[in-house]
């Protein structure tokens, strides 16, 4: 699926790729000054993501998007060795961070307690930024780790589809599995995250 940003281009071996996989590229060979050069290409939809995050928060929040826009990005830049395997992995690994970065300053805070009376995780089939409803976010977070020691395919289709927003097919195109793969262990994922975080409060 066409994605803004994503100009062609094509390499010496005659292979088209996007300028978005070329500078996904130059940053995981180390190359200087490429993740400033990624940034302006992936910042709008890191902003999006990062606002829907904060709007799922109690309120209260003082962390603005830009600030987790951020955060996110040095931690997925400023760090040791990287390895993206394509734009849904990129911004799978985002949502990660941003996630991460929430549940710190939830417990660091003592703003959000697990169990603390939020409003019911939604994990409706239309993920969107849209989405509404005030999130515990250490409960899911905990959720989240547990699905994953379960089952690390599930865990990453979770958030490729909650976090990232990814569609069906992108999330297929991203983990290399059919779509029909990715829904019914999404139906599945959706259901077993449902059912822990209901006993947890």
């Amino acid at each position: 699926m066409a994605h803004e940003n994503d100009n062609l281009s094509q390499a010496p071996d005659g292979t088209v790729v996007s300028e978005f996989t070329r500078m996904l590229g130059e940053v995981e060979q180390g190359k200087t000054r490429a993740s400033e050069r990624l940034l302006p290409l992936v910042y709008d939809e890191l902003r999006r993501m990062a606002a829907a995050r904060l709007a799922r928060l109690p309120p209260g929040q003082t962390l603005q998007p830009t600030a987790l826009v951020h955060d996110a990005y040095l931690r997925l830049v400023g760090g040791g060795p990287v390895s993206w395997q394509c734009r849904g992995h990129f911004f799978g690994a985002a949502a990660i961070a941003m996630r991460d970065i929430l549940v710190e300053q939830a417990r660091r805070k003592g703003r959000i307690k697990r169990g603390g009376g939020q409003k019911k995780v939604e994990l409706s089939d239309a993920v969107s930024a849209d989405d509404s409803g005030e999130i515990d976010v250490i409960s899911l977070s905990e959720a989240l780790e547990r699905l994953g020691a379960e089952d690390s395919r599930k865990q990453e289709i979770v958030m490729l589809r909650y976090f990232t927003g990814l569609s069906i097919e992108e999330t297929a195109e991203a983990l290399g599995i059919s779509p029909a793969t990715v829904k019914r262990e999404w139906n599945y994922a959706r259901a077993w995250l449902h059912d822990v975080l209901r006993e947890d409060a």
